[in-house]
């Protein structure tokens, strides 16, 4: 329960303005985590977080555990990322659309790949209410449509139609070359990976869904992977080893709190807003 001593994680719709932007806001809280390793895979999304407890540590590339800063834009994914908490967890955040994120940044998405950007500045004016889900997300949603209204946002329709058919797992059209050397530049603008690596996340994301439609038990790792478009067990293992760095097996054994309750979460979107 919110405000009590157990795990809870919750997620709530965007208000209609910022649909065409936002998919989620979801909020999570841990007041006595296990301050184990924690393994987040790539979703596709770029998300704004904002620490109300104890910020999460994050092991680099050289191995070495860093603290966050306490209110960051995480940008698109192409690798794991490695966490665990310090001190008692609660935090809200903005999960965008593939897309969404650019207009907001000012910057091309892709200057924030596999990044986790610093954003205390920016985001100084945020006050989140500790153990009030409901509060933190109004705090946030009311800020962000400020930045919408002054920033004049704005959605690249060509970029959203090509999502929608990398989400969905259908054929793009055909193109010239030079339609789609144009189509990759977009991308990097706008989403920060190529089309290419975002079917690839999509698919990888897919697997869960499965896993969690029929539950562990009724659903093995083999037929969620060929549900979500993989040829073989062979071919998802070594997403599982790009994206989450362990294998299928180490990853159900290995999940808790916030990496668990993130993969048990769907990712799968309805239509998308229009622009």
């Amino acid at each position: 329960m919110p405000g009590g001593a157990e795990e809870w994680y919750a997620e709530y719709p965007p208000p209609a303005s910022l649909r065409p932007w936002v998919r989620t806001i979801w909020t999570y809280a841990a007041p006595d985590p296990s301050r184990v390793l924690q393994r987040i895979a790539p979703d596709g999304c770029p998300e704004l977080i904002l620490d109300i407890g104890q910020p999460y540590e994050e092991r680099g590339e050289d191995g070495v555990f860093r603290l966050q800063p306490p209110r960051i834009f995480a940008g698109q994914m192409t690798r794991p990322m490695a966490i665990r908490p310090v001190g008692p967890v609660e935090l809200v955040a903005i999960r965008f659309e593939p897309d969404g994120a650019r207009d907001w940044l000012g910057a091309p998405l892709a200057e924030a790949t596999d990044r986790r950007l610093d954003v205390v500045d920016r985001l100084s004016g945020v006050s989140a209410p500790a153990g009030d889900p409901e509060g933190q997300v109004q705090a946030m949603t009311d800020w962000l449509e400020g930045q919408r209204r002054a920033g004049r946002w704005t959605i690249d329709p060509v970029v959203r139609a090509e999502i929608d058919i990398l989400q969905t797992d259908r054929a793009p059209p055909e193109r010239t070359p030079s339609e789609q050397r144009a189509l990759q530049r977009f991308f990097l603008d706008r989403v920060g990976v190529s089309p290419r690596m975002l079917r690839s996340v999509f698919r990888f994301r897919r697997v869960f869904d499965h896993i969690a439609e029929g539950g562990p038990e009724a659903v093995g790792w083999l037929e969620a992977g060929l549900g979500a478009g993989y040829f073989d067990q062979p071919q998802m293992a070594r997403d599982f080893r790009r994206f989450l760095g362990c294998t299928a097996t180490e990853w159900a054994r290995d999940q808790v709190e916030l990496a668990r309750r993130i993969a048990s979460q769907t990712y799968k979107p309805g239509p998308l807003s229009p622009h």
